[in-house]
């Protein structure tokens, strides 16, 4: 089953990992292609899996392990990992592996572990686990991007405050905010990718910035849905509209209505309200960052 990237659930037990037992390689986000260059429709909001985004490659006289690697700007460790089998360190022509679009590896996950679980353990966020092994919501296997996993390794997503107004006015309420939520006791908690702001039922909702309109479609837990792409690899995201006011390549300006407040989809709270998300092109797909970063502060 597909699941949206809206919202991820977790379960509250701890799990603890034994990490000697994993190999760790070397500097995160090293070469590789964006993901959203990998023909990713617009339509599928979770991307594709990594397992389905490897390029076959035939081994030709000569080339090796490391020569291929090299070709795709990928560590030796990486084909292995994911090609079972090199394990000897040995190629042969005509054989045939799959080259990843990023550096990491395949681990196994321990029974009840959960995508924070693996973040936690990593140094990496949950949500992009999530979507880059295509949102399975109980994972045996996951790939972990990258090198290295220290929690402060580097990433190309950066924070700015580039949106020029707030998608509801005037400036609304926040219902539920960008991040980890927990829920009464014996319930899970659950990743939420956006803010939800308060507004009434068929309330203008208006672009929070200049750019293109690149989706107006029903998408799963976002119900009706506009993303608007601002370039520079940013976009917004308008979910759980009533209806909409725009079309698929409409150019937009900050305060055009592209659509009205509604309740469709899966929202996350009962009151009525939009769910607002900004998104922002890593090596690793589109990552969800905390809104309150880019808009303009009152």
């Amino acid at each position: 089953m597909k699941l949206q990237s809206k919202r991820q659930r977790r379960s509250p037990r701890k799990i603890i990992f034994f990490l000697s037992a994993f190999l760790l390689l070397g500097p995160f986000f090293c070469g590789g292609s964006p993901a959203q260059e990998l023909t990713v429709p617009l339509t599928d909001l979770c991307p594709e899996p990594i397992t389905e985004r490897m390029t076959p490659h035939v081994v030709k006289a000569g080339e090796t392990i490391d020569s291929i690697a090299g070709q795709y700007q990928l560590v030796p460790a990486t084909l292995i990992s994911v090609n079972s089998q090199l394990s000897s360190g040995q190629v042969t022509p005509g054989q045939t592996i799959l080259i990843p679009p990023f550096n990491g590896r395949f681990v196994s996950v321990p029974a009840g572990a959960t995508w924070r679980d693996l973040a936690s353990a990593y140094g990496l966020r949950a949500d992009i686990l999530f979507e880059i092994n295509g949102c399975t919501e109980k994972p045996s296997r996951a790939f972990i991007p990258g090198i290295s996993w220290s929690a402060n390794a580097p990433s190309n997503v950066d924070n700015y405050t580039g949106l020029a107004q707030w998608p509801i006015q005037p400036t609304p309420k926040i219902g539920l905010d960008y991040g980890w939520q927990n829920q009464a006791a014996g319930q899970d908690a659950f990743f939420h990718s956006g803010v939800d702001l308060l507004a009434p039922l068929d309330t203008p909702v208006t672009a929070a910035a200049a750019g293109e309109v690149i989706l107006v479609s029903q998408e799963g837990a976002y119900g009706f849905l506009v993303v608007i792409d601002h370039g520079n690899g940013r976009q917004t995201r308008y979910a759980h509209l009533a209806r909409f006011a725009v079309g698929p390549g409409e150019r937009v300006t900050p305060g055009t209505v592209i659509g009205y407040v509604g309740s469709t989809g899966r929202p996350d709270m009962a009151e009525s309200h939009l769910h607002f998300e900004v998104r922002v092109q890593s090596p690793v797909g589109w990552a969800a960052q905390d809104p309150k970063l880019h808009l303009p502060r009152n």
